[in-house]
């Protein structure tokens, strides 16, 4: 008799309990587009492909109403926000993304997720399509840097939960700071995946990207 498929459990973790101090409009996950918070509009693309969705919140705040997500209380940085995150579930793969990031295309999710449980750990990145510079005391126009391997950094990024358990307990132990949780695996000497991202995963950090979600929002609420 055949064996059936396994199908590994999945979990959508999202620290959103940063303050914005750079977006200067309070919690930045709380901040609308369109109508919406960038946060409401993360969980809405990832849900229907895991099974459940887990926030990490600044202390005293809930959830805006009619987001489908399991709350927490987050920690004083990013990183403590994700420990805690992966320390309330117990799926198989957790996928971990920015609220900040609220147009996450289907196919990134599906892929991240797959090469997630088939590697060990795996991100949406895009090729880095700039010139790239290294500046000089003063912003003066300084070395060039070779831009053909370098690849841009997005989220989701997805790995096997009890990995990036283990990664974040090691960083712990030795006061080991982090901002990316790929580089806590990768510190380890494991493998990390890179998956073609999406130009529209770009993070809502400053106005101006503010105002260019405004425009990309118009565009991706008719389906376009």
């Amino acid at each position: 008799m055949t064996e059936p498929h396994f199908r590994p459990r999945t979990a959508a973790l999202i620290p959103a309990a940063g303050s914005g101090t750079r977006l200067g409009r309070g919690p930045k996950a709380f901040v609308e587009v369109g109508g919406l918070s960038l946060l409401a509009r993360s969980v809405a693309c990832l849900s229907p492909y895991v099974d459940e969705v887990l926030v990490a919140l600044p202390a005293g705040m809930a959830l805006p109403d009619g987001v489908q997500a399991q709350p927490i209380s987050g920690g004083d940085t990013r990183q403590a926000s994700v420990l805690a995150l992966l320390r309330a579930t117990n799926a198989d793969v957790v996928l971990i993304h920015d609220a900040a990031r609220p147009f996450l295309p289907a196919r990134v999710i599906r892929e991240v997720a797959a090469a997630a449980w088939e590697v060990g750990a795996a991100t949406a990145a895009l090729p880095v399509a700039d010139t790239l510079v290294q500046a000089k005391e003063g912003n003066d126009w300084g070395t060039l840097t070779p831009r053909e391997s370098l690849w841009a950094v997005q989220t989701p990024q997805g790995f096997r939960r009890a990995a990036l358990l283990a990664a974040h307990e090691a960083a712990q132990r030795e006061g080991h700071a982090a901002t990316d949780d790929a580089g806590l695996i990768a510190r380890l000497g494991q493998r990390v995946a890179l998956i073609p991202g999406d130009a529209r995963l770009f993070k809502v950090t400053t106005p101006g990207d503010l105002a260019l979600a405004e425009a990309v929002a118009a565009v991706w609420d008719k389906g376009v």
